[in-house]
């Protein structure tokens, strides 16, 4: 398999780690999917690195491929109908996001159109799409990708439809619903993220110290080294950017510092409406699966990890959130 170069902290590195996962793609490829795959994780985690080294693979198997990214405003329909995928773009045109919801949706379209023509193997990726659509609409795009596994306008061999999402409200609304399957994946697994870190150029810190800030979050990497490892300016940039004001802490002050020391007090001690708004501002990851490796996209994370602030049940999505809010709350409270 080919691996693909990916924009990386204003570099350009080639794809690294995540076997596990790209042969969970495999799998996929030879069986179809019976239902589409909603991909959740921690924000920055890898997912859409994943999703785009996944399309590169599909296509070498054979595959139609349609690849949509609202957020990051990329679109890459690798399909033999050329004017399929003519339509596609055509939207995008506006450069808006008006344009790319509806790109979303329109891809859906042009999905049903490549198995009335082509009638071979399909991979719809969808990735962040939720976010240009609207989380509220988040159920409803994923039941019309199962419409098209459920009920194709015509014979296939085979269909491949993933979702990929860090909006941990938009699976609390798809969850209510049986028209997917979830699938969690964490942050890059520890040699695969020093290999990672390995890449960036320059003066640094230890490998420890960046995986004790990071927890293996390519994103969280990709900040610091652009802070030049200050990562001090990382987390009040967090502070700002997640809403961390003095009422906020104020109101859950007394749960927030249970929390920062043990997440798992958010899942045993803590009120719904302070998990709905940790899980809002994307701080947070609730009700993590069982550690069992069949449960996970890819290697999951420790059963228990204080330092990175893993719980058993809930989950700091970085060490870097976690000490985002115990800064806010001395600074404050």
């Amino acid at each position: 398999m080919k691996k693909i170069k990916l924009g990386f902290a204003n570099l350009e590195v080639e794809f690294v780690d995540r076997e596990k996962a790209l042969r969970k793609v495999e799998e996929w490829a030879e069986r179809g999917t019976a239902l589409p795959h909603v991909v959740y994780g921690p924000e920055g985690c890898g997912k859409t690195a994943w999703l785009r080294q996944s399309a590169q693979l599909l296509r070498e198997l054979g595959f139609d491929v349609v690849y949509i990214n609202p957020v990051e405003q990329e679109v890459s329909a690798e399909v033999g109908v050329g004017e399929l995928r003519k339509r596609l773009l055509e939207i995008l045109r506006e450069s808006s996001s008006e344009a790319w919801a509806r790109a979303a949706w329109v891809a859906v379209d042009v999905a049903k159109e490549l198995i009335r023509r082509r009638r071979g193997r399909l991979a719809l990726i969808i990735d962040d799409a939720f976010q240009a659509i609207g989380l509220d609409k988040a159920a409803l795009y994923v039941k019309g990708l199962l419409g098209i596994l459920e009920h194709p306008p015509a014979s296939y061999d085979k269909i491949i439809a993933v979702v990929a999402t860090s909006e941990g409200v938009s699976l609390r609304e798809i969850g209510r619903h049986l028209w997917s399957t979830t699938d969690p994946m964490w942050n890059m697994p520890r040699d695969g993220f020093e290999e990672l870190y390995s890449r960036l150029p320059g003066e640094k810190p230890s490998p420890e110290e960046a995986w004790r800030l990071t927890g293996g979050n390519p994103r969280a990497l990709a900040k610091l080294y652009e802070a030049r490892w200050d990562h001090s300016r990382v987390i009040n940039s967090i502070i700002r950017e997640k809403g961390l004001t003095h009422h906020f802490l104020k109101r859950w002050e007394n749960h927030l510092r249970e929390a920062v020391e043990d997440p798992d007090h958010l899942w045993h001690s803590a009120s719904r409406e302070l998990v709905d708004e940790l899980v809002e501002k994307n701080l947070i990851i609730y009700h993590l699966p069982e550690r069992s490796p069949e449960s996970w996209i890819d290697q999951p994370p420790p059963e228990r990890d204080p330092e990175l602030g893993i719980g058993r049940y809930v989950a700091w999505q970085t060490p870097l959130h976690r000490e985002a809010v115990k800064r806010a709350l001395k600074t404050y409270s």
